[in-house]
């Protein structure tokens, strides 16, 4: 009979014990699988960093990208720009998947990489009409640290290199949830557009209320913040920093060549101008010469 009791009791343990804990995956039907299925997290860091060579404004995008992007780890500059597999190491080194790499030519032409470290792909770009906050000073404003709204509008899904940079720019820019630095708060938009086969980058702050009624009914506003750069895309890369050409642009013009050209244009100028006063010369000294000496003439009279 005490056998009996005792194992009775030890059945009733079981299944309280059972009923406690997890449920195995012969408990949980089909259906609540598929509603406990746990979201996976992103994990994406961003590496920043420069090559030697930045100007003043050159340096101070990279301080806003960096105060924009809570996911981000900069690094020291990059001594050499033909090494550009060292790259994949140094986002290794500081467990990055992503990274943005700023390389200066010539002490004024500026170039974005972007590249999902370390299998690629990755994007080559001409940086224009750049525009830090400082030199803009506008009147928005966000929480540093705090989490921003990628925005793309309806082009980017019109070809496939915008579908390929619509993603890498998602990936980059989007501050994920598990970011260390990161500040609960949404209060700001990152808007990329296409137009002309550009891409042109803005930031704006999201105001809920009218700052002259406070009071009053919620208004949603948007007030830029800065900075703002056009990115021209000159090739995609199936690689990181390398490999075969997915997309190249052939409308891109190097800003070198560009130089070139305007540089043989004013040296065209110079030697139309420089053959017109030595046509002009000739001509005069071939009058002086067809005209008859004056008897009157000085050298005549004071013989």
């Amino acid at each position: 009979m005490p056998s009996v009791l005792k194992a009775t009791n030890d059945i009733a343990k079981r299944g309280k014990g059972k009923g406690k804990g997890k449920a195995t995956e012969d408990d949980v039907p089909a259906a609540g699988k598929r509603g406990n299925e746990v979201e996976k997290k992103r994990k994406d860091k961003t590496l920043l960093i420069t090559s030697r060579g930045v100007t003043q404004r050159m340096r101070h995008l990279m301080l806003d990208l960096e105060a924009l992007l809570p996911h981000t780890k900069k690094d020291s500059k990059l001594d050499s720009k033909s090494s550009l597999h060292l790259l994949n190491e140094l986002a290794d080194l500081h467990s990055c998947n992503n990274t943005l790499y700023l390389e200066a030519r010539r002490h004024e032409d500026l170039y974005l990489w972007l590249s999902r470290s370390p299998n690629g792909p990755s994007a080559k770009c001409h940086v224009q009409n750049l525009h830090t906050m400082d030199e803009l000073k506008m009147t928005g404003n966000c929480l540093k640290g705090s989490r921003g709204i990628c925005v793309f509008d309806g082009k980017w899904e019109e070809e496939e290199w915008g579908r390929l940079m619509k993603e890498m720019l998602g990936h980059i820019f989007s501050v994920p949830r598990t970011s260390r630095r990161l500040k609960p708060f949404i209060d700001h938009i990152l808007l990329f557009s296409i137009l002309d086969n550009k891409i042109w980058f803005r930031n704006y702050q999201i105001i809920e209320k009218d700052p002259l009624h406070p009071s009053g009914p919620p208004q949603t506003s948007l007030v830029e913040i800065g900075p703002r750069f056009v990115l021209t895309p000159i090739r995609i890369f199936e690689g990181s920093f390398g490999g075969p050409t997915l997309f190249a642009n052939p409308e891109f013009i190097s800003p070198a060549a560009v130089r070139a050209s305007v540089k043989r244009e004013a040296g065209q100028k110079y030697r139309v101008r420089k053959e017109g006063e030595m046509d002009r010369d000739e001509r005069r000294k071939r009058t002086r010469e067809e005209v008859p000496e004056d008897q009157l003439a000085r050298k005549k009279v004071f013989a």
